[in-house]
């Protein structure tokens, strides 16, 4: 199936590498490509009369007849195409001067310059993958960490669209089985499902959906990252820290009291963790608008942090520093909250009289953000508090804050079957309340989605070329 007329083409390789690749894909692939390449070797036949799934040495040449590349050229059949159309794909040299090149030959001769994500949306209005894994395609290539990578191939591999494939087929057994007492509720001699049995059945999916929607909480740590907020007071050496987990010189850092003034974050992978680290403005009583907006940012972003790192300077441990941890501990509630004490290489000893005085729950660490000490330290300890599990390619875990809330507005319908069923509630309500169930776990994979405007959400995320 073509979605349109229209043949599409587009850069499918970054800048700067050696190999660049170009795609076609449409109605028109492989004759636009035909007019621009010729196969280097005379016994090779003009593509459109070469076997697909073959790869053929040529070069492209202009108008004028100039060459201006030796180029691969890959051929594929529809419906055997990563888009489900006739395609091509041409891997030239990375120039930017010949891919840019080759693309006005392919416009110029009736291609037109793909939008993001059509490619990969091709191929889910062709069938070759349902949107849940046409999503994963991007968190792919988005993919930072060995966990994030791990549930990107499992989802694109169709493991989060069995599971709701076989919700699915339970769900439909019991609407049948439902719908069958509505058509011939009018002949008393005839027994119908048992309700205990439909509530047993109901449940399960209930356990289910409730599982997959609860698992969100840690897909989307595991996808984003973990949010670390790095408080405390002016120059204890917040930015420092932020600079040495992330290994860039991310912050300014400076001996001026308030330098940071705002939010900065930044990503780091630590133990095959994605951990999202907020350097804010030191908390201080100042006279300063700007400085205060910083601070009010500050306790935001604790609210927002599912690990508090509380800086504290080991070289002026005093009651202003455990007024302040009395500010910071009550916002840390549900949080992990770690008491880092930073310059030890210049005040080690203050550590050993400070443990004492932690928050109950807290954990607490004598660092040196300049001279790096004990920073493996803190970095395990960060991965322990975030505590994810070992996340295998066979986990089906959500990711997608689209799915969670599809998954969210099903469990909510089941729990309404459920509730109904308990209630003995007439059947044609309580299958309303299960096609609605039905209806939002659809809309995961697409089988319910036919607005415009949602695809064009979904896809224009996307790089181009894909």
């Amino acid at each position: 199936m073509t979605i349109n007329g229209d043949t599409i083409c587009a850069i499918a390789t970054g800048r700067g590498g050696a190999i660049g690749i170009i795609r076609v894909s449409g109605p028109q692939a492989v004759e636009i490509t035909d007019k621009i390449f010729t196969p280097a070797s005379k016994k090779d036949k003009p593509l459109a009369c070469s076997a697909p799934y073959t790869i053929t040495f040529g070069s492209i040449t202009n108008a004028e007849g100039e060459t201006v590349d030796e180029v691969l050229v890959s051929l594929f059949r529809a419906p055997h195409s990563y888009t489900g159309e006739d395609s091509t794909e041409i891997s030239c040299h990375g120039s930017a001067y010949i891919l840019q090149q080759v693309m006005q030959l392919l416009i110029a001769n009736g291609c037109r310059t793909a939008e993001p994500g059509e490619f990969t949306r091709r191929a889910f209005l062709n069938g070759k993958m349902d949107l849940s894994q046409a999503e994963a395609v991007a968190d792919l290539i988005a993919s930072s960490s060995a966990a994030t990578h791990r549930l990107a191939v499992n989802q694109m591999r169709g493991g989060f669209s069995r599971k709701l494939s076989l919700l699915r087929d339970k769900l439909l057994r019991l609407t049948s089985l439902l719908e069958l007492e509505l058509d011939f509720s009018d002949h008393e001699e005839l027994e119908f499902a048992d309700r205990a049995e439909l509530q047993s059945t109901a449940s399960q999916i209930e356990a289910e959906i409730s599982r997959l929607a609860s698992s969100f909480s840690v897909g989307n740590a595991i996808k984003n990252g973990v949010p670390v907020a790095i408080v405390g007071e002016t120059n204890a050496g917040k930015s420092t820290l932020l600079n040495a987990l992330v290994g860039d010189d991310r912050a300014i850092v400076s001996d001026i009291h308030g330098t940071t003034r705002d939010v900065i974050e930044d990503t780091a992978d630590i133990g095959g963790v994605t951990f999202r680290f907020i350097d804010t403005a030191g908390i201080r009583d100042t006279s300063d608008e700007i400085e205060r907006l910083g601070i009010d940012r500050t306790y935001k972003k604790i609210g927002q942090a599912e690990i508090v790192i509380l800086l504290i300077d080991a070289t002026d441990n005093n009651a202003k520093t455990e007024e302040l941890a009395g500010k910071i501990t009550p916002l840390c509630k549900g949080k992990q909250l770690i008491m880092a004490y930073n310059k030890a290489d210049i005040a080690p000893q203050t550590q050993a009289a400070t443990t004492a005085r932690l928050p109950e729950g807290a954990r607490s660490i004598s660092i040196s953000a300049k001279q790096a000490t004990n920073l493996d330290k803190l970095k395990q300890m960060l991965v322990t508090a975030a505590g994810l599990p070992e996340i295998s390619s066979a986990d089906v875990v959500v990711t997608n804050a689209r799915h969670y809330e599809a998954l969210a507005r099903a469990l909510e319908a089941i729990r309404r079957v459920r509730q109904g069923l308990a209630d003995g509630l007439p059947a044609d309500l309580v299958a309303q309340d299960l096609r609605d169930c039905l209806h939002s776990l659809a809309e995961i994979v697409g089988g319910e989605i036919t607005s415009e405007e949602t695809l064009q959400n979904i896809f224009k995320h996307f790089c181009i070329g894909k």
